[in-house]
């Protein structure tokens, strides 16, 4: 995947976790739904971004691409 792909997938979780987030403040339903995709969300990215970095080379060559 490309950077823009992992921060991409890295935003919508964190847009999902803040409305779920908002949602369970005020009590309402879809809250926990929401929380659960959002940081499954990021774990993914987060997971593709750990992967990129080991497939290059060096720490500063993975930003290259």
């Amino acid at each position: 995947m490309k950077n823009t792909q992992i921060l991409v997938l890295f935003v919508i979780g964190a847009v999902l976790i803040v409305g779920g987030a908002l949602l369970k403040i005020m009590d309402l339903p879809f809250a926990d739904f929401l929380l659960i995709i959002g940081m499954t969300f990021e774990g993914v990215s987060f997971l593709f971004l750990i992967l990129k970095m080991f497939q290059k080379k060096g720490p500063d060559s993975f930003m290259d691409s």
